[in-house]
């Protein structure tokens, strides 16, 4: 089973960049997609509603923002938009496909960057996400969590790592809230259980010549449940083209899914 995760940072942007042909070739089983920055009435048919993929859009209310989509190969047993949350789902940034005893979502996190009025939302939302968590990882499911959770984990996931302690991103009680949802072994950094290597970014800010020289951060995950700890085979950040700001990530897992 392959799973791939991207930040489109605006789903036209990246089909103008050819995002949909490289899909295409990936022979990916499920595609999560964050930042669509699009309605679905913006979204014609063809490319937005690739061929052979069941596709679902979870669109922000807020026009050209946030937004998050799958596509399928296979049909899901069901689709759930949203957490539940008014002020979080309104914002478009979770989306849940369901295939028997898998679920694999696409969440997209909220960034502090733009001010502390951002980022004591994101505080927020971390907040009732960690509950949240703890309870999927009893309802023994198989959970692929794929996102943008704008937070870097450790050292080795960013670049400048002392430069950004008081980043939003690199906040000691974001790093923090990450090690604690790892800390039990119900949730654990899929893309780490295979690649424990330095230098291994998926954003890189557009300033500077951050991609040229790689200065990036690891803010882009599959977070797994337990039960697939032993299923990861694979993993890698495809940097051959730009489709974004963001690289895609893809992970193959031994998992029956046909």
């Amino acid at each position: 089973m392959r799973i791939i995760t991207l930040n489109t940072n605006g789903i036209r942007s990246a089909e103008r960049k050819g995002f949909f042909a490289w899909m295409q070739q990936q022979q990916a089983d499920v595609v999560c997609i964050q930042e669509t920055k699009a309605q679905l009435h913006q979204l014609p048919t063809d490319p937005f509603h690739p061929e052979n993929y069941h596709c679902f859009y979870h669109d922000a209310e807020k026009k050209g923002y946030s937004g998050v989509a799958l596509y399928c190969k296979k049909l899901p047993d069901n689709v759930i938009n949203g957490i539940g949350w008014a002020d979080f789902d309104s914002e478009g940034r979770f989306i849940e496909a369901q295939f028997g005893k898998l679920s694999v979502i696409s969440l997209y996190l909220p960034s502090g960057s733009s001010g502390p009025a951002r980022q004591a939302i994101k505080f927020q939302v971390m907040e009732r996400l960690g509950p949240y968590l703890q309870t999927r990882a009893q309802e023994g499911r198989d959970i692929i969590i794929c996102g943008d959770w704008n937070i870097a984990h450790k050292e080795i996931d960013l670049k400048n790592w002392r430069g950004n302690v008081k980043n939003s991103g690199f906040l000691p009680e974001e790093r923090a809230w990450l090690s604690q949802l790892f800390a039990d072994g119900q949730w654990q950094d899929g893309f780490r259980l295979v690649n424990p290597e330095a230098d291994q970014y998926t954003w890189w800010s557009n300033r500077g010549q951050a991609w040229a020289k790689n200065v990036g951060w690891r803010i882009d995950y599959q977070i797994i449940s337990a039960s697939l700890k032993d299923k990861v085979q694979t993993t890698r950040i495809y940097k051959d083209q730009r489709f974004s700001d963001h690289a895609p990530l893809i992970m193959d897992y031994d998992y029956p899914f046909a």
